[in-house]
């Protein structure tokens, strides 16, 4: 049989998986431009316990159909501190079930139809108006040519029978042995790895085995193999991220890597069993069908599809009673003192349980703003580079950031209609406080970066040091306990210069600093500026309302609804003599 490695081959393999990797494309282009920003937060609101974060993990990749966009997606959330490590980790268990949903339909027998299904939603989705339709017409457009383009891969495999010396460079990656099966295995993760997609590796895997070239036994060792490679892409998304960003991609790896290295020494007895259940699946995957005078071996997709879910579900079974083990060995990966500091991005005081509690929530919105004020002066103990300071000003200022919106969000939950008028400007008067207190914290982030990023000299540093020092004092106004008592001073004695003073310490500086120092010093006094504005209108802000004699009115009041109701007349009864 003479072969034209060229149409017979290169044309058809080559062109089936470029339309294969292509409709994966396309169906998670599709889906994700109409949800991914509904997934994303309904992922932030699920994420919250470690079995909720399997559940919403399986159900979003199981709709966008990419572990890979998802497991980008949660590194992302918890760089941003939306998600926390740990449910973070449960999330990439569910990730890992989900996708083996489109390993399943893959390996259904569509093939031949993909092309015109392909054919009918392109056209939608050129004539398409509505962009969601559009959408729509991308997503089922890009699941036709996934079977369309797994058609032409087999049609194109299936000569390479034919070819002894092809035959014999594959009969060395025959999974008859443990040593050959681990050869196998990171061949897989290794392709895997450079096209950044476990389900392209899978398609091209059934591909071959649906063709013939490889055996079913060997075509599922190499599904193995795609999962273990699949985990590089989480691990790329996550490095220029924050520590705990990393930890997640790291959680990704080693949760894979624990599945594969407990998998391989049961792999030859989950065979026999996938063997044994595929009779309920059409059969023996190792038996061929003659399709127009063409052996084709239909069923080993199936069997590659059915190990890969079980292998996923196997390994989350087997390792989600241990998500606190992983949590609390991945939080130690890159740790530093820095890192032990308090994480201010979530509340410590608000109780939603105390919202409908007037006199108790109040006290609670004023401890969570005083802590939001502690949390932002550290960026002087950034700036001054110490020990006990958070070593990123950007992660510490976003940790900040969640905390005001959490604030926010808490003291407006308190503005009920039927409150009186004076708890409704408390209400008011805490929301602008916290307000100001989120401007003020942005502000000391700008001093803090400022610093961090230039480097000064001598005369120069001297008036930084003295804006912090500024800074610090004024500080005291609003936190009366913050850092060291400031000393009694003699009437009229002025302890610290102004800004104007600092001002023209700066522009007197001449050759002592070059043009780039004294332009950040320069900025650097604007934000000390603001941020002094800021916290007298702060101080200004909670002497406007009188805060503690409302709240009294209010507990009072809580406390005589809590009383037992008396008799008539208000005296209690008597027992009769």
């Amino acid at each position: 049989m003479n072969i034209d490695i060229f149409k017979d081959i290169l044309v058809p393999v080559i062109g089936g998986l470029g339309i294969f990797m292509l409709g994966l494309e396309f169906m998670s282009n599709g889906i994700q431009a109409l949800s991914v920003n509904k997934m994303r937060a309904f992922l932030a609101r699920a994420a919250g316990t470690p079995i909720k974060g399997v559940i919403a993990g399986t159900l979003i990749t199981g709709v966008i159909q990419s572990s890979t966009a998802m497991t980008v997606m949660v590194v992302g959330l918890v760089n941003a501190g939306v998600v926390g490590l740990r449910p973070a980790i449960s999330v990439i268990m569910g990730a890992n079930i989900g996708t083996t949903l489109g390993n399943g339909l893959i390996a259904l027998p569509l093939g031949p139809l993909g092309l015109i299904f392909a054919g009918v939603f392109s056209l939608v989705y050129c004539f398409a108006k509505s962009e969601r339709i559009r959408n729509v017409a991308l997503a089922c457009m890009g699941f036709a040519l996934i079977f369309y383009g797994l058609n032409l891969m087999t049609g194109g495999l299936r000569p390479l029978r034919n070819i002894p010396e092809v035959m014999d460079v594959l009969s060395t990656l025959t999974a008859d042995s443990y040593y050959n099966l681990i050869k196998c295995v990171l061949i897989a993760a290794g392709v895997t790895a450079m096209i950044h997609s476990s389900s392209a590796t899978i398609g091209i895997v059934m591909g071959l085995g649906a063709a013939g070239v490889l055996d079913w036994t060997t075509a599922v060792a190499f599904s193995l193999g795609a999962d273990l490679g699949t985990t590089i892409t989480s691990w790329i998304a996550s490095l220029n991220l924050s520590k705990n960003a990393k930890r997640a991609a790291y959680a990704h790896m080693s949760f894979n890597i624990i599945g594969v290295c407990i998998t391989v020494p049961l792999f030859f007895v989950s065979i026999d069993v996938l063997a044994w259940a595929m009779q309920w699946f059409g059969g023996d995957p190792g038996v061929p069908v003659v399709v127009e005078g063409k052996e084709t071996f239909p069923l080993v997709p199936v069997a590659v599809g059915l190990y890969s879910t079980f292998f996923n579900v196997f390994n989350t079974a087997l390792l989600f009673p241990f998500v606190s083990v992983f949590e609390r060995v991945l939080s130690r990966i890159g740790r530093i003192d820095a890192e032990d500091v308090e994480d201010y991005s979530t509340p410590k005081f608000l109780d939603r349980r105390l919202t409908s509690d007037f006199a108790r929530a109040v006290p609670a919105v004023q401890q969570e703003t005083a802590r939001h004020l502690q949390a932002g002066a550290m960026f002087l103990d950034i700036a001054r580079s110490a020990k006990s300071a958070p070593s990123d000003p950007g992660e510490h200022y976003l940790a900040t950031d969640i905390l005001s919106r959490d604030i926010r969000d808490y003291t407006a939950s308190l503005m009920k209609e039927d409150l009186p008028y004076e708890q409704l400007d408390l209400v008011a008067s805490l929301i602008e406080e916290a307000d100001f207190t989120a401007a003020l914290t942005e502000s000391m982030h700008q001093v803090a970066r400022r610093v961090k990023r230039e480097k000064f000299s001598e005369p120069a540093l001297a008036i930084v040091n003295l804006a912090l020092s500024k800074l610090d004092a004024s500080l005291q106004d609003i936190m009366p306990d913050y850092g060291v008592v400031r000393p009694s001073m003699p009437a009229g004695h002025v302890s610290l210069p102004n800004v104007t003073e600092l001002r023209e310490q700066t522009l007197a500086l001449g050759p002592n600093a070059g043009a780039a120092e004294r332009g950040t010093i320069l900025a650097l006094l604007g934000s000390v500026e603001r941020a002094e504005i800021l916290i007298r209108r702060i101080d200004e802000e909670r002497k406007s309302v009188n805060r503690q004699s409302v709240l009294s009115r209010a507990s009072q009041k809580r406390e005589r609804q809590a009383r037992p109701p008396l008799d008539e007349g208000g005296l209690s009864p008597m027992p009769a003599e």
